[in-house]
């Protein structure tokens, strides 16, 4: 069987460990591959590159994607869908993986309904596909953020300051989520956990009645101007507040041990998959269990808030 991959969106660490998985596991059981350059926009332009045992050599260390990736919005249009089929027939393509997150899986779903044999690996470090626990670059992605945020905690202990850190997510909440607990943050603003800023103001000013002397706030993206919201802390509390917003930093970086790992398995299940004559789904990981499910399912449903939020209010 000839299988291509392509890497779509937003690029996330674990991307090419998972193509790396693929590869080398689906050789030893006879299948051929061939990388699609550029994601869907190199799918309609037919950019295509063989990919072997050899080329898969040392990419398991590497972040980012080395297949490339772009947002080719075109794609939604019926005619670039068609002529990427066309693309894949004339190379005799007979599968294709795809890896990325939810607009990438919209592309995927448009295929599988045009009679693309199909299968969708979730890359994406916001953690918010439906049907699994963790998406491939969300761990990477909680390190960075982290270790960030215990840089900014020293800073801030040492000048007395409220620190307000910015981080990815869209519009999930996990990485913020996990972020403020790893890191001891005192507040938490996520679309699932919404507080008023009045109310985060009032805190404050009630911790410097307390001789608290510094403060963690994390913020979800796309919620508030962080930078706003630092100076209406410093006029209205006796917190100087700074805004940091960790942007494109979070995306990058070698893959940890956990998403090495989590690559490699989805990348060799997606394989098993085929072998069953399984198509048309997306894999994800429950209870460190794989699982699949249909793609449309998937990109139809939102991904339910984690239950992590029953105690962040206790521990902050």
């Amino acid at each position: 069987m000839k299988i291509a991959i392509l890497t779509s969106g937003g690029d996330a660490p674990g991307m090419n460990v998972a193509i790396r998985a693929a590869v080398r596991y689906g050789i030893k059981k006879g299948h051929e591959f061939y990388g699609v350059v550029s994601g869907y926009y190199g799918l309609v332009k037919g950019d295509f590159i063989e990919l072997d045992h050899k080329r898969m050599s040392g990419v398991i260390s590497s972040g980012g994607t080395f297949l490339k990736t772009t947002r080719f919005e075109s794609f939604k249009e019926l005619e670039n869908q068609e002529k990427a089929v066309e693309n894949l027939k004339k190379h005799g393509i007979e599968g294709l993986i795809v890896i990325g997150g939810d607009g990438s899986y919209r592309g995927a779903m448009s295929l599988s309904k045009l009679g693309v044999k199909v299968i969708g690996i979730p890359g994406t470090i916001d953690n918010d596909i439906y049907g699994t626990d963790f998406t491939l670059g969300f761990h990477t992605a909680l390190d960075t953020i982290v270790e960030s945020m215990d840089k900014l905690r020293d800073t801030s202990m040492s000048h007395q300051r409220c620190s307000i850190i910015e981080v990815m997510g869209r519009n999930c909440g996990d990485l913020a989520l996990h972020a403020a607990i790893s890191g001891g943050a005192e507040f938490l603003v996520t679309p699932e956990n919404p507080i008023s800023k009045d109310e985060i103001i009032e805190t404050l000013k009630e911790y410097k009645m307390e001789e608290r002397t510094h403060a963690i706030i994390v913020v979800t993206e796309n919620i508030m101007n962080v930078h706003e919201f630092a100076k209406e802390i410093t006029e209205k509390s006796k917190f100087t507040a700074i805004a940091t917003v960790l942007g494109y930093v979070q995306r990058g970086g070698s893959p940890t041990a956990e998403d090495r790992i989590l690559g490699t398995r989805m990348g060799a299940y997606a394989i098993d998959l085929f072998d069953q004559n399984i198509n048309g789904v997306s894999i994800g990981i429950v209870n460190e269990r794989l699982v699949y499910l249909p793609i449309d399912v998937v990109v139809n449903n939102k991904r339910p808030a984690s239950p992590l939020y029953k105690i962040v209010t206790e521990v902050s």
